[in-house]
């Protein structure tokens, strides 16, 4: 076993080389995540804290290379396919909670991840059902496992059915759950997908609120989710590329620098995974969110690839 200042600079070290440009995000995510279960992460806390920042700073300057007026006409465009896609995973979610007598504000946080976005999406939701640590704790545990697989096994399922950029984008945002694994596979895919899903997911986190509002009605809460402010320094980046074009390089190198924070940004969240979280997921809830998450997203493929969802 390395000692501990060691292993503090090694970790240091591949933090840093994850900026290098040749490195892609799941390569950045696979050798984190590798890191921690082997030798464990040196700066746990910090690395959570810090990816957390570095992903909305991420987020936000990739909206540097999004036309303001497409966020607005896949909002426009996605209401009706986004209302009935969330209701619809949700209440998949619930039945499959029941079949496998999951805790029920558990299997609430995994679905609601699922049909919305991930951590994010269970962090809003959690106060509001009054869900206890430990059920936040495998929910999200259960998820950032499945965000992994995603990361890695959407852009080669993607090229498997020959997607266009703009159809694995819209898959990528619809399917995957966390916004940074969306992120992730859509830039390994390729520029558009990027763009496509980013947007897309960004509208999508916007429902949050009223579903953790309707979901207070029926527990009773008072408590208020709150959208994520960082989706405003989206669509303002978007805004600030489609008025401003004359200053083309500067939003292209914000857009080349947030690329690479979302790779190292990914290089820290792989490190979150340890032998403890897979532990702490356990068997049943990874089961019941794998076969949603499955069913979920192979529904939403066939639709694309039919030309039902565009």
């Amino acid at each position: 076993m390395i000692a501990e200042r060691p292993k503090q600079f090694l970790f240091i070290a591949l933090f840093l080389a994850s900026a290098l440009p040749f490195v892609g995000s799941a390569t950045a995510l696979v050798v984190g995540a590798l890191f921690a279960m082997v030798l464990g992460n040196p700066f746990a806390i910090q690395s959570q804290k810090i990816s957390k920042w570095m992903l909305k700073l991420a987020v936000i300057g990739l909206g540097f290379a999004v036309d303001f007026s497409q966020v607005i006409e896949v909002g426009r465009s996605s209401i009706v396919l986004t209302i009935v896609s969330i209701t619809a995973i949700i209440g998949l979610g619930e039945i499959l909670s029941q079949l496998f007598k999951l805790n029920k504000n558990t299997g609430v946080l995994i679905s609601f991840g699922t049909a919305i976005c991930g951590g994010s999406a269970i962090a809003a939701m959690a106060p509001v059902i009054k869900a206890k640590d430990h059920e936040v704790a495998i929910s999200l545990a259960v998820v950032f496992l499945l965000n992994a697989l995603g990361l890695v096994l959407f852009p080669m399922i993607g090229h498997y059915f020959g997607l266009t950029e703009h159809q694995f984008g819209v898959w990528a945002a619809l399917a995957i759950h966390d916004t940074s694994s969306v992120v992730g596979a859509s830039a390994a895919y390729g520029a558009s997908a990027l763009a496509i899903a980013t947007t897309i997911k960004l509208t999508r986190a916007m429902w949050i609120i009223p579903y953790t509002s309707i979901a207070g009605v029926f527990w009773k809460s008072d408590e208020k989710a709150s959208i994520p402010l960082f989706i405003f320094g989206f669509l303002a980046a978007a805004l600030i590329n489609s008025s401003f074009p004359e200053y083309q390089t500067l939003w292209h190198a914000l857009n080349v620098g947030a690329k690479q924070v979302l790779i190292m940004t990914l290089f820290l969240i792989g490190s979150g995974l340890s032998i403890s979280v897979l532990k702490q997921a356990g068997i049943k809830p990874f089961i019941m969110a794998m076969i949603l998450w499955i069913i979920v997203s192979s529904i939403i493929l066939l639709l694309i690839v039919d030309g039902f969802i565009s």
